[in-house]
């Protein structure tokens, strides 16, 4: 084991381990973002640029500062290490300016995007955009495609992070979208119109960051602080069949796969359990799912809890209208 330090926080990880994931080992606001790193996908990471750290001493046989920021997804921790991520002005300065330059292209159409309230480029924004643009050309624009008869692409969102076609390459066979073109031209397109139709084409939309790949069965159904995510199984031959029912009342808007504290997928999930099963009798409802309460969606059911409270004073019945 290694000993880093990361903010004045000491933690002992395995040889190898990068600074974000030693950095994951200890939470709260320590963990850099991450826009393009993926933990289950390999070769993921150090193209968004948001995980930029600060390293001020190298290692304890070498207590030089690094010359310059270094993506924490993609660097290895070293015995002695000590990093700075939001004590450090520079990173956050550097943050800064990633998230404008995400934002270059990206419309500001947070009110009507189905993504909102669950973006992780919202986040970054509110974190540490600006209100004003030094952008001064036309923002490339693309029209919607759909890539399948349940997935919509909207290219003029996507930020490049390639997680998309990570998992097309990692988890079916015949792979048929990608990058197209190069530089300021390039674009998440499928190879001679076809469209991605295989068991697991779906986990392209959860592992999306922003709402480029969007869920055409729930588009526009509802706003997610609207709905109530319950934690769900059942007995599939494809997958291991444990995904969120995101529901009102007794209706499934949508199913997603598990996400952990990262947002990352627990398991990945096949499209029969993702699109096919919108009964809640084909589902074993576990309970409801735990939501962090300074999210938007935590946010919502807190307020409706209040409300409950003050209107139905017995215990039972607040229960039963809860539920």
């Amino acid at each position: 084991m290694v000993t880093v330090k990361i903010d004045g926080i000491e933690v002992q990880v395995e040889p190898g381990t990068t600074i974000l994931n030693a950095a994951r080992k200890i939470g709260g606001e320590i963990v850099p973002p991450a826009m393009c790193y993926y933990s289950k996908l390999k070769g993921s990471g150090g193209k968004c640029r948001t995980c930029l750290v600060r390293i001020a001493k190298n290692s304890a046989q070498n207590p030089n500062p690094a010359p310059k920021l270094v993506a924490s997804c993609s660097t290895p921790v070293a015995d002695g290490m000590e990093i700075e991520n939001i004590t450090s002005p520079q990173v956050l300065d550097a943050r800064k300016g990633v998230v404008e330059f995400l934002l270059l292209n990206h419309p500001l159409d947070c009110p009507i995007c189905d993504q909102a309230g669950e973006c992780d480029l919202q986040n970054l924004a509110f974190e540490h955009g600006t209100a004003q643009t030094r952008y001064e050309f036309d923002r490339r624009t693309f029209e919607k495609i759909d890539i399948g008869d349940k997935i919509q692409l909207h290219m003029t969102r996507c930020i490049l992070c390639y997680r998309c076609v990570y998992v097309a390459d990692q988890l079916t066979d015949n792979r048929t979208h990608g990058i197209m073109n190069r530089g300021d031209k390039s674009e998440i397109s499928t190879y001679i119109q076809n469209v991605v139709e295989n068991d697991f084409s779906g986990n392209v939309i959860d592992v999306c960051p922003v709402g480029a790949l969007t869920d055409k069965t729930f588009r526009f159904r509802s706003r997610v602080w609207f709905t109530k995510p319950y934690d769900a199984h059942r007995n599939c031959p494809t997958c291991a069949g444990k995904v969120v029912l995101w529901m009102q009342g007794k209706d499934i808007l949508r199913i997603t796969g598990r996400k952990d504290e990262f947002g990352e997928l627990e398991n990945f999930i096949c499209n029969t359990c993702r699109f096919d099963k919108k009964n809640a009798s084909d589902w074993t409802i576990e309970g409801p799912r735990h939501i962090a309460k300074d999210s938007v969606i935590g946010q919502n059911l807190q307020i409706n809890e209040k409300k409950l409270s003050n209107k139905v004073p017995d215990y039972d019945n607040k229960q039963r209208l809860l539920s």
